[in-house]
């Protein structure tokens, strides 16, 4: 997928509402270490959780510049 601003913003929102969507989202695997990883934090603690979408968006998602 190519870089699309509108879809990254879009993400970030929903990181924010419910992170383990979002990181799926981003991540395109429902079942991924990070999406298991975000689930936990999440748990744990809504703020971390957010802070694990956030990374996930901005560095390993599938709307990086290619």
């Amino acid at each position: 997928m190519g870089f699309d601003p509108a879809g990254k913003c879009l993400l970030m929102i929903m990181a924010i509402i419910l992170p383990p969507v979002a990181v799926w989202l981003a991540r395109g695997k429902i079942c991924s270490c990070q999406v298991c990883l975000n689930i936990i934090l999440t748990i744990l603690g809504w703020i971390p959780g957010i802070i694990h979408a956030f990374i996930v968006i901005c560095c390993c998602s599938d709307y990086q510049a290619t």
